[in-house]
């Protein structure tokens, strides 16, 4: 089985499809001026178009890992969350505070889906 790679560029592909399995690499929100409501909602939905893209959904989600700046946004970012993940299809998920690439960047989210 060949291994797809999609929007490659010199250092990352955005999803990587190989064996019925994407891999995304993670994802920030479109507008990481807004607050961490805001960016998880548009993370998600950057999350969804690119599951789409090569096939898949976001019901397919095997696995999340979630990188948050500050644990004081968790409950915000997890009503997001919530709020987006199908009732009975959650994935197996992590979540872990750390520091972001960009100071502005609050939630960053890696992803495993079937296709």
């Amino acid at each position: 089985m060949d291994i797809q790679r999609h929007e490659t560029k010199a250092r990352m592909s955005r999803a990587v499809v190989y064996n019925h399995t994407v891999y995304l690499c993670g994802q920030v929100a479109a507008d990481v001026t807004a607050d961490i409501t805001g960016q998880t909602e548009t993370t998600l939905e950057k999350i969804e178009a690119l599951l789409e893209s090569v096939g898949s959904c976001k019901d397919k989600i095997l696995s999340a890992t979630i990188y948050i700046k500050d644990m004081n946004d968790f409950a915000d970012m997890n009503a997001v969350w919530d709020n987006w993940v199908t009732s009975g299809m959650a994935p197996a998920r992590a979540c872990v505070q750390a520091s972001m690439a960009r100071e502005t960047v609050l939630v960053e989210m890696s992803i495993v889906a079937a296709v």
